[in-house]
């Protein structure tokens, strides 16, 4: 008669988020090229990162796929590429012999909608997740659809993010991603800047862009034409 503590075991659904990877195209040299430029800018940021590969923006005519040549070009660069989503069935068969996930296609990305002008973006939501523990290094932390406040300090290696705003009163040194669903007027704002990284809707700083700001003090950082600012309240 087994039990539960005989289980070697649980398994539970759960949910991460992953980035995607659009292949525009399915040349492993040019692919490498273009990431060593964008690592050689935000190398932290990529490191270790999980993708998936989407496959829905390449030519009709690319099969077969050299899925080798491309995964051992992302794994040089420290990625870890875990699934392809779109394709054809012959790229799905290429995929899961080196190993990859068959991923579903999400009806929410297909097509990608166009982005809306400024003045009829969504504000940041006036709902927030409240996070009264200190975030511990390896936590990730999101707030959907809303703002995210935190009221205890946020360790090297831990994650917030949130579609809306996040406030940290106290020491931000992790990682700090406000805007993630693309929402451009949403903000940072914490009472002492030591983060590894922070970014809003995709635009990102690592902790070396960050020597020059106001660290260790109360600090706020906004979009304005399409670059992170920084200063001070």
């Amino acid at each position: 008669m087994s039990g539960k503590n005989n289980s070697a075991f649980e398994l539970k659904g759960s949910l991460f988020t992953l980035t995607v990877l659009h292949l525009l195209k399915a040349d492993p040299a040019a692919v490498n090229e273009q990431l060593v430029q964008l690592i050689k800018q935000t190398p932290k940021f990529f490191q270790h990162m999980p993708l998936v590969l989407d496959l829905q923006k390449l030519p009709a005519n690319v099969d077969p796929i050299d899925f080798t040549a491309l995964i051992n070009c992302l794994r040089e660069q420290q990625l870890i590429p875990v699934g392809v989503r779109g394709g054809t069935e012959l790229q799905h068969e290429a995929a899961m012999a080196i190993g990859l996930a068959i991923l579903p296609n999400t009806k929410a990305e297909i097509p990608e909608p166009a982005p809306a002008p400024a003045q009829q973006r969504p504000a940041p939501s006036a709902f927030a997740k409240i996070i009264t523990e200190p975030v511990r290094s390896g936590q990730q932390i999101y707030a959907r659809q809303a703002d995210l406040i935190v009221l205890a300090p946020v360790s090297p290696g831990a994650e917030l993010l949130a579609d809306g705003n996040i406030h940290v009163y106290n020491a931000l040194r992790g990682r700090a991603l406000a805007g993630v669903g693309g929402n451009e007027e949403c903000r940072i704002f914490c009472h002492q800047l030591e983060a590894e990284l922070i970014a809003i809707a995709g635009h990102y700083w690592v902790n070396e862009d960050l020597q020059n700001s106001p660290i260790k003090q109360n600090a706020h950082i906004y979009l304005e034409n399409d670059r992170l600012q920084i200063g001070t309240f």
